[in-house]
């Protein structure tokens, strides 16, 4: 049973990985051009935080798999809700870095946690550990939709 647990608690590394291809070229060209407030955690912070809430939602993911017993019909909600706010979250580092599109990204995020809360929701009558699992993500989501709309009003698009 070793391998569910191992794949779940991965996969949310891989949309991770992928946006940190984004991320990498941008942080040292564009990012450094916007304003920013000065309560933002320094960039340093963000791949240690990062790995560590994937690590722990994954995890939170194959707990609540585990107990409804796999991808059964009483999963559809709570597993779905998941696939749902890690689809936004990978969406949102191809929008904030990749597009520059700094109003959208805000957007995004905010349905993001939303989404997050959601899942949460849904898995508490499920498991309790896996709920606690999803909470320093959520704390971290409402401070970067709070930094995304910071450096979105401090920096106007420019018309397309």
């Amino acid at each position: 049973m070793w391998l569910p647990l191992v794949g779940m608690t991965a996969l949310p590394h891989l949309g991770g990985l992928a946006g940190s291809y984004i991320t990498r070229k941008e942080v040292k060209t564009w990012y450094p051009t916007l304003q920013k407030p000065s309560w933002r955690p320094p960039n340093a912070a963000f791949p240690v935080v990062w790995t560590c809430l994937y690590t722990g939602m994954g995890y939170g993911s194959y707990l609540v798999w585990k107990e409804l017993g796999g991808f059964s019909k009483d999963a559809l909600v709570p597993l779905g809700l998941y696939g749902a706010q890690l689809a936004l979250n990978w969406a949102w580092t191809p929008i904030f870095f990749g597009a520059h599109k700094l109003k959208l990204a805000f957007m995004d995020i905010v349905v993001l946690t939303g989404t997050v809360g959601a899942t949460m929701v849904s898995w508490y009558p499920i498991s309790r550990t896996a709920t606690l699992l999803m909470a320093p993500y959520l704390a971290w989501l409402c401070l970067a939709t709070a930094l995304n709309y910071r450096i979105w009003k401090d920096n106007p698009e420019k018309e397309e």
